[in-house]
């Protein structure tokens, strides 16, 4: 991503509506709004080996583990407007567990990419998966989306939830079922 062409479209657009770029108030703001675009979609330029970077550790654990609330700043790729909300990720370890941070670190990779959040969901379960190799691996993924806040229905208070159920979280009903209710308590 080239910040001088990102800043030059910015301009452009910015012309487009009918503004002068370079006013006071807005004579930096191509180039500060193509530096946020290039922040906001980091995660092009981010490999799951890089991140994961070997931090997967031997364990007897063969339990459920859970890391919940995990914040999500994403954009749609339909209006390239905000989602914002939270991930809930579950797996069941087969032998190795994988660093806790890495979890988050996934989450953001994929969430800074423009997507729709059902695809986001099921990234991040996927990539779980392939790197831990898990018995199962659940996604919960809940936002508000400012493109149905801001504009079309203009729905204050909808959320979106989707999810992803993996291995023993798709078989079996009680293992999902626990997850679901862990994830649910406050």
């Amino acid at each position: 991503m080239s910040l001088e062409k990102l800043t030059h479209h910015y301009a452009n657009i910015i012309e487009e509506l009918d503004e002068n770029p370079t006013r006071g108030g807005l004579k930096n703001t191509p180039e500060r709004a193509a530096k946020a675009m290039q922040f906001l979609c980091r995660g092009y330029n981010q490999s799951l080996d890089e991140l994961v970077n070997n931090a997967l550790f031997e364990s007897d654990n063969d339990e459920m583990v859970i890391v919940k609330d995990i914040e999500i700043y994403s954009l749609c790729e339909h209006h390239l407007l905000p989602f914002i909300g939270k991930a809930h990720v579950a797996y069941i370890p087969t032998g190795k567990v994988i660093g806790l941070s890495k979890i988050a670190r996934i989450v953001d990779m994929f969430a800074r990419r423009l997507q729709i959040q059902e695809n986001l969901t099921r990234q991040i379960a996927d990539a779980i998966q392939t790197v831990t190799n898990a018995q199962g691996v659940a996604v919960v993924v809940e936002a508000k989306h400012m493109c149905m806040m801001m504009r079309g229905v203009e729905k204050q208070n909808s959320t979106m939830h989707s999810s992803v159920m993996l291995g023993a979280f798709r078989e079996s009903g009680n293992t999902r079922q626990e997850f679901l209710q862990l994830i649910s308590r406050r």
